[in-house]
């Protein structure tokens, strides 16, 4: 199946990579799956700890909604489940009316999971995905900065083996761990390093071996010499034998409408972080990635868990960024890591409960350091300023405050820039230009080119609007001061994407301004679509005939033959091969034109 028809939405290419399976991408993924499934065993419960639920939920949770996600989503690589933030804002959303693990309490999450899932699906029908756009690359390189700091932090009490932090954010966990840092247990430490150690050097020298699980294997067994020693350390500890079942979800005792506003905000939160991750991963191996498919993923997958009895998921930056790290080539990946860990649970959950958290930890650091990209932030920095400040925000705001406020900003400042830009577009000043008998029109001022002293020949770049015609006039107005004897004006809309009817009436109001100096505007329209919008508008009934043109040529032509007589008599610049056919002054000598043809 290479295409899919989603609720209505539109075509996607889904299930696309099904034709690209090969016996060593299955073997990738399901070495990739095998790894992330050992992940997110002791995550999972940890998840669901920090949710206010038995540490059976945090499994359901897992095992679901990335089967779903990654079938009907659209990154290859992505893999959701349980997430810090949106376990910390369900218990945040669920703790004041219930008691945290009771059934009115489990009852209330699952149908807030399925209300989150209606809200996202909803989302994808007014194509909310394509907001996407507005978060820049550099949205999402400080977002990655932040959540893998984010993740490091976490971290490093478990590789300590310290006590668990009771702070939530980057800060009041770091000033956690200073306090406790004399309590550092030798042994973890030992596990954690061995793990990141091994990690390391796998992905430097053997990237294709499982280095991943091979890490959490020794960091493992160099534990087991120090027998009693050991005991005092974490372990993931005995799960529980158990695999979600199919049961509707059931709303007695349960506020719907008191839910409907949390739900709505782990739906948009859940939505930009999966969107995020998905993008920051798209591009960093180089993949197609729909934001609206991404949003039906996310919404089904809600959906879905909330009859398996899940709580609310998203994407996931740790096991999204194990997978990649692990190799995973598709999909696959995820589906097996669910059924992997659905096996784990059920046969093998008392060997798994030897590894140590240290070994975890270690194994998390490592993958919080590869989600840094530090040749795109010396790109950034090199680049682009503004681009750098976005991301500095985004980032800060992460670190200082949280991740789903770090997206919220570095996606307003993203819209604000663009908006910027769409509200002062380019207006560059042209001139003719030879090469090789070739006419072309370039950038006056760049190229040094001398300009016709009766003609303005202007290029627009960007949208002609309602946002933008005060720029487009001032700019207008400015150049009418500093030029008065360039009576006539060649507009061309080389990069108008948009126009709407404030635009037509600037045209209009510098018709008439042209007009009165003695000139006129010549509009020059490549793209048919536009020019047919233009029409639409009423731009031929404000222009006087034949003032629309679908080469610069043929503006340039008539803009010449409008020019007065005694103005071409005066002129010694002669920059138009039209020039040649206007009359001369008596001291004038006649050159010989170097253009023979007009570039378009």
């Amino acid at each position: 199946m290479e295409y899919i028809r989603v609720m209505g939405v539109g075509e996607w290419e889904s299930l696309k990579w099904l034709g690209s399976t090969t016996g060593a991408s299955l073997r990738a993924d399901a070495f990739a799956g095998l790894t992330g499934a050992a992940i997110v065993l002791p995550q999972a419960v940890a998840f669901a700890a920090i949710a206010g639920f038995p540490p059976v939920y945090g499994l359901y949770t897992a095992m679901i909604p990335p089967i779903i996600a990654a079938v009907f989503g659209s990154s290859l690589v992505m893999v959701s489940g349980p997430t810090t933030a949106i376990s910390a804002v369900v218990f945040g959303a669920l703790a004041g009316p219930y008691s945290p693990g009771s059934p009115e309490f489990i009852r209330a999450a699952i149908a807030l999971a399925l209300m989150v899932g209606v809200i996202q699906l909803a989302f994808a029908l007014a194509r909310v995905g394509r907001l996407a756009g507005f978060v820049s690359h550099s949205v999402m390189i400080g977002f990655t900065a932040s959540a893998a700091l984010l993740i490091a932090v976490s971290q490093f009490g478990p590789a300590l083996g310290l006590p668990a932090s009771e702070g939530h954010g980057i800060i009041s966990r770091a000033g956690t761990l200073v306090t406790q840092i004399s309590q550092t247990n030798p042994i973890a430490l030992l596990s954690s390093f061995v793990t990141l150690a091994v990690a390391v050097l796998f992905r430097a020298y053997l990237p294709r071996w499982p280095g991943f699980l091979i890490a959490i294997l020794l960091g493992t067994l160099v534990v087991l010499p120090f027998g009693e020693q050991a005991s005092d350390l974490a372990f993931v500890g005995a799960l529980p034998s158990a695999y979600p079942i199919f049961a509707l979800p059931s709303f007695e005792g349960v506020g719907l409408i008191d839910l409907t506003e949390s739900a709505f905000a782990i739906a948009l939160i859940g939505l930009l972080e999966a969107i995020a991750i998905g993008r920051s991963l798209a591009h960093r191996t180089r993949t197609d990635f729909s934001a609206n498919q991404e949003v039906v993923g996310q919404g089904l997958s809600n959906v879905v868990g909330s009859v398996f009895q899940c709580y609310p998921a998203s994407g996931s930056f740790t096991r999204s960024g194990v997978n990649q790290e692990a190799g995973a080539t598709s999909p696959f990946a995820a589906i097996f890591a669910a059924v992997f860990l659905v096996v784990m649970a059920m046969v093998f959950s008392p060997y798994l409960g030897m590894v140590p958290i240290a070994s975890v930890a270690g194994l998390i650091l490592y993958v919080a350091y590869r989600l840094i990209n530090f040749k795109e932030l010396r790109h950034l920095l090199e680049a682009s300023t503004r681009e750098t400040v976005i991301a500095a925000l985004t980032f800060l705001v992460g670190v200082f405050i949280n991740l789903e406020m770090a997206i919220y900003i570095g996606t307003l400042s993203s819209l604000a820039v663009f908006l910027g830009k769409s509200a002062n577009p380019v207006l560059a000043i042209g001139a003719p230009d030879v090469n090789e008998g070739r006419r072309t029109l370039r950038n006056a001022e760049m190229f040094n080119l001398p300009e016709c002293p009766a003609t303005l020949i202007l290029r627009l770049d960007g949208p002609l609007f309602f946002g933008s015609v005060d720029s487009i006039n001032a700019n207008l107005r400015k150049l009418q001061r500093e030029r008065p004897e360039q009576i006539n004006l060649i507009l061309i809309l080389h990069g108008v994407g948009d126009v709407d009817l404030p635009g037509v009436e600037l045209l209009e109001h510098e018709e008439e301004r042209r007009k009165a100096l003695g000139g006129g505007l010549f509009v020059v329209v490549h793209y048919p679509p536009l020019a047919k919008q233009l029409v639409k508008l009423g731009l031929l009934q404000i222009l006087p005939k034949n003032r629309m043109f679908d080469s610069k040529g043929s503006a340039i032509a008539a803009a010449v033959a409008s020019t007065r007589s005694e103005t071409c008599q005066g002129c010694a610049a002669r920059v138009f091969i039209e020039c040649e056919t206007r009359p001369r002054g008596a001291t004038q000598e006649r050159v010989a034109p170097k253009e023979t043809s007009i570039g378009e």
